[in-house]
C-alpha cells in the first residue's frame, strides 16, 4: 500500500475516527450517490436492499471513517474466508475513501485476511498500490482464500492510527 506524504500525515492526524459495521446503510447509501459528472450509479434501491439484507446475515461489512462526528469516507463488500470483495467505497471529505481503504488493509492483514479484491483497478487504485493479476493467478488465490478462516473484526481496535503508516 503507497501513501502520498500528504494523505499519510492525514490518516496520522487524530482527527478520524474509525468505525467497524456502525453505519452500513449510510455508506452504501453514500456509495450510490453519482460521482460528480456522472449520471448515475450501479446501486439501485434493489442493490441497497440486497446489500444491507447480506450485511444482516453477517456477510456485508463496512469500515466508516468519522471527522468531526460526521461520516467522512467509508467502504463496504462482501466477506467469505479470507477473501473482502471490495464492492464501493466513497469520500465525503478529502481522502476520506483513501484512510477507509488504508484502514481497510490495516484490519485485513491483522486478522488473517489474504485477499482483497477490487474488482475495477482505476488510477486511484493504483497509486495506492493495487495491482491487476492474470485470471489464472487470482483464481488460484481466491479458491485457496476462501476456504481459509478469517473472520472480519466486530471492533476498530486492530486498526487504530499508527505514525508508521
Amino acid at each position: 500500500m503507497y501513501l502520498s506524504r500528504r494523505t499519510r500525515r492525514r490518516y496520522n492526524s487524530g482527527r478520524y475516527r474509525l468505525s467497524i459495521d456502525t453505519a452500513f446503510p449510510e455508506v452504501v447509501r453514500a456509495c450510490a450517490q453519482p460521482r460528480p459528472g456522472e449520471a448515475g450509479t450501479w446501486i439501485t434501491p434493489d442493490m441497497e436492499h440486497a446489500y444491507i439484507d447480506l450485511h444482516g446475515m453477517g456477510y456485508a461489512h463496512s469500515l466508516e471513517v468519522w471527522l468531526d462526528g460526521r461520516l467522512a469516507g467509508g467502504i463496504y463488500g462482501l466477506t467469505i474466508g479470507a477473501v473482502f470483495f471490495g464492492e464501493s467505497m466513497f469520500s465525503g471529505q478529502t481522502d476520506g475513501s483513501k484512510i477507509a481503504l488504508v484502514a481497510l488493509c490495516r484490519l485485513m492483514e491483522r486478522s488473517g485476511m489474504r485477499l482483497l479484491d477490487c474488482q475495477v483497478v482505476n488510477p486511484h487504485l493504483r497509486r495506492m498500490g493495487a495491482e491487476e493479476w492474470p485470471r489464472d493467478r487470482f483464481e488460484a488465490e481466491l479458491i485457496r482464500a476462501v476456504h481459509e478462516p478469517a473472520r472480519f473484526p466486530e471492533s476498530p481496535a486492530s486498526i487504530a492510527f499508527d505514525p508508521r503508516w
